[in-house]
């Protein structure tokens, strides 16, 4: 995948483009990741669609410290990614976790661009007020810099989304470290906390697939409530799987993935 930019008025927004034809897939990862974790995914996709993984603001390549950190600031990247790399859309829109409330309110707020709508481990935001003190405090607490990228990983008891982490830090004459601030994160995901969407949820025209992990992070009352009151919204549960089901089951997830959207653009039968 070839890394390209796009820049609007504060920052330079980094991204992975699969090149080629085909219907265009936007990648949106979750908090403190980056594109790279989804190059599996855009992979899987690549031989039928067109595939674009942004780096959102504060994480991967892209500027480290935005001036905004608002869920408007987010949405209006992608808005800037659409029109500049894929033409205005519409597109299919994937987002994991934060990146799947960004998709969400891409969708309710901007509906003539995204055509197709799933959401991994996603939610119409809200929380605990203290939720993301307590992130921001974890990220604070990592040992940086990093002596080695297997250090990270054994730091962090090696799991998936740790590899993950690992492959994506930054090198410098000092060690390894993480290509985002604790602060910039805790400020993002506050964002996303502030308040449940509930009435973007019940905006959103796009077709939508919802994919929640078996050991899910979200609230079991809450999806009920996004399936309620969008009764037409796909849902798929992934055995197995924690948070990051993209990373804990990437074939299941990609196989899923891949059905949902073939079947969306499988030529008419009329």
């Amino acid at each position: 995948m070839q890394r390209l930019q796009v820049h609007r008025e504060d920052v330079t927004l980094s991204y992975l483009d699969s090149g080629g034809a085909g219907p265009v897939v936007v990648l949106l990862h979750g908090l403190a990741g980056s594109a790279q974790e989804l190059e599996a995914t855009a992979g899987a996709l690549s031989d039928g669609y067109r595939v674009l993984a942004l780096d959102q603001r504060g994480h991967g390549h892209s500027t480290r410290r935005p001036g905004d950190l608002s869920r408007r600031a987010y949405v209006q990247d992608v808005v800037a990614l659409i029109d500049t790399a894929a033409g205005g859309g519409p597109v299919s829109v994937v987002g994991q976790s934060m990146g799947a409330h960004t998709a969400l309110l891409l969708a309710a707020w901007h509906p003539h661009l995204v055509q197709r709508l799933v959401l991994l481990e996603g939610g119409v935001g809200g929380g605990a007020e203290d939720y993301s003190a307590q992130l921001g405090d974890w990220f604070a607490s990592w040992p940086v810099p990093f002596a080695s990228r297997q250090a990270a990983v054994e730091h962090f008891e090696g799991t998936p989304i740790a590899t993950a982490w690992a492959q994506d830090l930054q090198e410098r004459e000092d060690g390894f470290w993480p290509r985002f601030d604790a602060d910039v994160m805790q400020a993002a995901i506050a964002a996303v906390a502030q308040r449940a969407r509930w009435s973007e949820w019940q905006q959103v025209q796009a077709p939508t697939l919802l994919v929640q992990a078996q050991r899910s992070g979200l609230d079991a009352a809450e999806v009920d409530r996004m399936l309620e009151l969008r009764p037409g919204t796909g849902h798929v549960v992934v055995p197995d799987a924690g948070h990051d089901v993209h990373l804990d089951q990437p074939r299941a997830w990609t196989q899923l993935l891949r059905r949902y959207l073939d079947t969306a653009h499988a030529p008419s039968s009329d």
